[in-house]
């Protein structure tokens, strides 16, 4: 499937591709690719932040939870699904338990490679509960993607949430490397609840922000590890952005994160 006259496509919306796409079942092989599928939630407030993780990458599961509690990096990796429960408008792990308010995602079907890969992003979603025993109450971006990955795949990847100048809530979802086809992109600027995609935004080096955002970094997740045929070079810091986005111009204040991940799968 080197190319496909329906591919990207972007919805909600008419001309959803004719393909294994979540949340049907999946085969764990097309064309030769194993499948890859993860769901990722992150919740950011001023006070905390933190992200909760549940993946298979052909198969083999793996999880891992953090949290920044304004003054430290709390995290744990599992190579089996250990104690995550990632359910619809749940989230459990180790001192982590949040009720969050799910809506309608953007979702995006790219090809890559000779196969594709699905996204479907919720931006600026409410988040609360309790943080390693602290309450919490902050707004969300899910992420949960499934796909048959070329072998070797990178992307840089920005997602956090905030408030405009205009005392509008924002939330935005940039990437590069994936799904960031000019248009019919995975790229989004949330305001107040809506979804408007935003064209490609230039990452800075050293993750210090993309396109018209600034970022400081306040705290790291960063893990190298090969296990057998696989190997990955990721990082992911928390920290406070500033500047400008796309359609929703100036930023009051915004906490998330930046990402660097570079993958042979």
């Amino acid at each position: 499937m080197a190319s496909s006259p329906s591919l990207p496509w972007r919805g909600p919306g008419p001309g959803r591709p004719a393909l294994p796409l979540p949340p049907e079942r999946m085969p764990l092989l097309r064309g030769g690719r194993p499948l890859k599928r993860w769901r990722w939630v992150g919740a950011f407030s001023p006070e905390a932040m933190l992200c909760v993780a549940s993946a298979r990458v052909g198969g083999v599961p793996l999880a891992w939870w953090a949290v920044w509690d304004g003054t430290r990096l709390h995290e744990r990796s599992y190579r089996r699904g250990g104690p995550i429960r990632l359910e619809p408008g749940r989230v459990v792990a180790p001192g982590i338990e949040l009720r969050i308010e799910e809506g309608p995602a953007v979702e995006t079907v790219s090809a890559h490679g000779r196969q594709y890969i699905a996204t479907a992003k919720q931006g600026g979603v409410a988040a609360a509960g309790t943080v390693l025993g602290r309450p919490f109450e902050g707004r969300a971006i899910v992420d949960d993607s499934a796909g048959y990955h070329a072998r070797s795949t990178a992307w840089r990847w920005s997602a956090g949430v905030g408030v405009a100048a205009s005392g509008a809530r924002v939330a935005w979802n940039l990437v590069d490397g994936v799904h960031d086809a000019p248009v019919g992109s995975e790229r989004t600027v949330w305001i107040d609840g809506a979804a408007h995609e935003v064209e490609p935004q230039a990452f800075a080096d050293g993750l210090a922000g993309v396109g018209g955002l600034r970022f400081e970094a306040l705290a790291t997740r960063a893990r190298r590890e090969r296990l057998g045929v696989f190997s990955s070079d990721y990082e992911q810091p928390f920290g406070r952005f500033t500047g400008e986005l796309p359609v929703a111009g100036a930023l009051r204040e915004g906490w998330g994160v930046m990402e660097r991940h570079d993958v042979r799968w």
